[in-house]
């Protein structure tokens, strides 16, 4: 049985997360199937926009916990490729926000190109919840103010509301409203000229923010920085309902002495 179901019509090809059971959580089998249609999209001769959407009260919860204990593997398994999340997709995507939008389902949204949201949607950047560094990118990637990415990095919660005065949702609707509006916005960007609209996606994406090497390879650093059996712990945590019993560090000087540029 499949999680992810794809639906075209005309140009516009539809992908929806279908696993409300689980909140759409990303367990291996579902990252797979997202590649395979990002795959389908990519390859298509007569689709050119994607819609992205996901079934319930939820979006994309993140990372399958439940999974994760099973396999061991703290993060989850991954398809070799992704076209969305590794920004090989040369087609636009539309993310149709149906409900939470947490962790790897965050990563999900900020991956496309225009977003629509409905007002219910809960937003979460989860990494300093999981994993020993916050997501320090997100906020600067989405040109958020200082304070506000760092708020974001510390795994705060957003409302669709306050997203969409900051400029990372262009639109809200109602969940009745939510594909026929992606889908008026599709069809505006299958009106332009073909080179236009394939140039601007191009051009769009070149103009995003990067996250310095510098920056980045002490990302890498610090998120070595510390015990790493707080990994297990924080997932076993969530799972089992309880408040997590972390270590910190393996040495205790540790904490003194971070890495630095």
């Amino acid at each position: 049985m499949g999680f992810v179901e794809t639906e075209a019509r005309g140009q516009v090809f539809i992908v929806r997360i279908n696993r409300p059971e689980r909140l759409n959580a990303l367990g291996y089998q579902i990252r797979t199937e997202l590649a395979k249609a990002w795959d389908t999209l990519q390859e298509s001769k007569e689709l050119e926009v994607g819609i992205f959407t996901g079934s319930g009260r939820s979006f994309c919860a993140g990372e399958d916990m439940k999974e994760t204990l099973e396999s061991g593997v703290v993060g989850g398994k991954r398809p070799e490729k992704d076209a969305l999340m590794d920004r090989t997709l040369q087609k636009p995507v539309i993310a149709a926000v149906n409900g939470f939008a947490m962790g790897g389902g965050f990563m999900l949204v900020e991956a496309t190109d225009l977003r629509i949201s409905v007002p219910e949607a809960i937003y979460e950047v989860s990494e300093a919840k999981r994993w020993l560094l916050g997501g320090y990118q997100h906020g600067f990637l989405a040109n958020l103010p200082h304070p506000v990415a760092t708020e974001m990095a510390f795994g705060f919660r957003f409302k669709a509301k306050r997203l969409y005065e900051l400029g990372f949702i262009n639109r809200i609707v109602e969940k009745d409203h939510l594909i026929d509006t992606a889908i008026e916005m599709a069809d505006h960007l299958l009106s332009l000229p073909p080179a236009s609209r394939v140039n601007t996606v191009q051009m769009m994406r070149e103009m995003r923010p990067k996250v310095p090497k510098d920056i980045a390879d002490l990302g890498i650093r610090l998120n070595d920085h510390g015990d790493k059996d707080d990994l297990i712990e924080s997932r076993r945590a969530f799972a089992e309902k309880r408040k997590p019993a972390f270590n910190g560090w393996v040495n205790p000087e540790d904490r003194y002495n971070p890495p630095t540029l």
